[in-house]
């Protein structure tokens, strides 16, 4: 999975946000180091709808303009979870070869 893909997932993760919402939330949770362009984000957007790993939650009318809202899904929540399993096991294994070169296993 794409780092934009999972910052996406993640956003949503904790209730439905709007396409602004999602932006902010994004550069939010990657420290400022990742900050998604909204065409970036509405194309992806509609790749994971196409996934089934979100979904438009509702649409309401805000100063003459619709904003969409989008929620993760539960399969969404399962490709998320997955991920962050993944992550995890990389990490342990960094950290692992890490702790071995610190005390000296490795050149």
């Amino acid at each position: 999975m794409r780092e934009p893909t999972f910052l996406i997932l993640t956003a949503l993760a904790d209730g439905e946000q709007h396409g602004y919402g999602i932006l902010r939330e994004v550069e939010a949770i990657s420290g400022g180091q990742v900050a998604l362009r909204a065409g970036t984000l509405y194309a992806a957007l509609e790749r994971l709808a196409g996934s089934g790993w979100v979904a438009v939650a509702r649409e309401e009318v805000v100063e003459g303009r619709l904003r969409r809202y989008y929620r993760l899904t539960d399969d969404g929540a399962t490709r998320l979870q997955a991920e962050v399993d993944r992550m995890r096991a990389h990490t342990r294994a960094a950290e692992s070869r890490l702790r071995l070169r610190q005390a000296g296993g490795f050149a």
